[in-house]
């Protein structure tokens, strides 16, 4: 017997392959741009820790998805909307990021030697604009239909795996500023 589902649960569902999406645009973006970079001198780094974030924030949507449907858990309006501007504004965020930095933005670290740092856009007040998206993203997309077990184990895992990519990105800048 086939049980209808929630149309809260639908709209979860809708966002949820929305940012799926997006994700795939970032990957032919991220894919066009680091061929550009590479040919143009581009210098790759922390290319350990990369295989980690593409596992982690895999994870984290279908976490999200399988803690709702699994695990029933509710829509409650008073979190659920606010996480949803949240999650709409860390979206703009990213793009604003994605758009400013051009051909220079990447999921990877790869930096061209010898060119200038990018301070327009959201650089102006933020050294790294597109991680306090991610971190928002992280807590408010799962939040938006109560899936509090994944936005608390993706914001720990993430926090771990940001600190080391901050790291090798301010590493990889200062070799080139």
């Amino acid at each position: 017997m086939v049980t209808a589902i929630a149309p809260t649960v639908a709209g979860f569902l809708a966002i949820m392959a929305l940012v799926g999406v997006e994700r795939l645009a970032e990957l032919v973006v991220t894919k066009r741009n680091a061929a550009w970079s590479l040919a143009h001198g581009g210098i790759e780094h922390g290319r350990g820790h990369y295989p980690v974030m593409v596992v982690l924030h895999t994870a984290f949507l279908f976490g999200a998805l399988a803690e709702v449907l699994l695990l029933d858990r509710p829509f409650v309006p008073w979190i659920g909307v606010p996480c949803l501007v949240a999650a709409v504004g860390s979206q703009g965020l990213r793009w604003w990021v994605i758009t400013t930095l051009g051909r220079r933005w990447n999921t990877r670290v790869i930096v061209i030697p010898g060119l200038a740092p990018i301070e327009g856009g959201p650089f102006r007040w933020l050294r790294h604009p597109n991680y306090l998206a991610v971190v928002t993203e992280g807590i408010a997309l799962p939040m938006i239909h109560g899936a509090w077990i994944t936005a608390l184990v993706f914001t720990v895992l993430n926090a771990l795996l940001l600190r080391e990519r901050v790291r090798v990105e301010d590493q990889a800048l200062g070799r080139t500023a």
